[in-house]
């Protein structure tokens, strides 16, 4: 970590940066891996302000997240999101309403970092525990969150690093909750919500490859215990691979993949993609995933060596 004067100490293989307030930076040999920004005041009410993790990058360099693209402003890199929360926005952008579509409605809401419970740093492995609180469009408090992210597993050998997330959500708002989606109100295989990965412009129609042998549009909606999308690095030459572990939820409706290849990647374990997830007063929805960034496009062969070594 650093001390407040801004000077980090080395920690093995990990430099770890905090500019207090705002963000923190993972450093490997000298490659920004990993920015977990938890406060930014910058962003646009209309975005759902939220923490985000971007950039990534591999242990390489090439970039593997993208920052307001021109076609959704509120995708930045990695975010836990809803897109439906009881008539609330906690995505960004218009909302879809049935027989109506997209509409602009004064509906969307931002999730307030409170603290962190842990920030540890061993040689190896950054840890963060943190707490917020999810505030509608008016200001009234819906949802605690306990957050875990864990970055570790840099694997020099293979070219590769992990992060895991996991997310307690208790609902306080003192009435029930439900958790959806577009899909659920009324779109088609458009059940984004949840934990969220938008990839750089570049990756658009890159190669995905699930478990059982599909990937590209078909694995839309699907249930498995992985998905990996390939992609090709402007700037750079080569590619890289996102291989993200479905994990798991506590809710009793399937984890299913929304995941885009064209017009632009993305991937989303989604806990609501077709069916809604009711949270009574006081219940908590926990949900655990695991992603796994890497510097080379990998083979299927490749995917599936990792994935059964590494399964969470």
């Amino acid at each position: 970590m650093t001390s407040a004067d801004g000077t980090a100490d080395r920690a093995g293989t990990l430099t770890v940066t905090h500019e207090h307030g705002h963000r923190i930076v993972v450093d490997v040999a000298g490659v920004e891996i990993a920015t977990y920004v938890y406060d930014d005041s910058r962003i646009d009410p209309y975005e759902s302000p939220k923490p985000y993790l971007h950039p990534l990058r591999t242990l390489g360099g090439a970039l593997v997240s993208a920052y307001r693209p021109n076609d959704h402003r509120w995708h930045k890199g990695i975010q836990m999101t809803i897109s439906h929360l009881s008539g609330q926005n906690f995505w960004g952008g218009h909302s879809y309403v049935r027989n109506q579509g997209y509409t602009r409605l004064d509906n969307i809401g931002r999730m307030r970092h409170d603290s962190f419970e842990l920030v540890d740093v061993t040689p190896t492995e950054l840890t963060l525990r943190e707490t917020l609180t999810w505030l509608t469009s008016t200001g009234e408090h819906w949802v605690a969150e306990h957050r875990e992210l864990r970055l570790h597993g840099v694997d020099r050998a293979r070219g590769s690093w992990m992060l895991d997330f996991g997310t307690e959500l208790r609902n306080i708002r003192g009435a029930d909750l439900s958790i959806g989606s577009p899909t659920t109100h009324g779109r088609p295989n458009a059940g984004y919500t949840g934990f969220f990965w938008r990839g750089p412009r570049g990756w658009a129609g890159g190669q995905i490859v699930t478990p059982d042998g599909g990937g590209d549009p078909e694995s839309m909606g699907t249930v498995s215990p992985w998905l990996a999308y390939t992609g090709e690095h402007d700037e750079v030459d080569g590619g890289g691979t996102v291989l993200v572990f479905a994990g798991s939820s506590s809710a009793d409706v399937p984890l299913k993949w929304f995941v885009r290849n064209t017009p632009f990647p993305a991937i989303n374990p989604s806990p609501a993609f077709d069916q809604e997830i009711p949270l009574a007063p006081d219940e908590t929805l926990r949900l655990r995933h695991r992603v796994v960034i890497a510097d080379r496009a990998w083979d299927r062969a490749e995917i599936e060596s990792f994935a059964a070594e590494h399964q969470p």
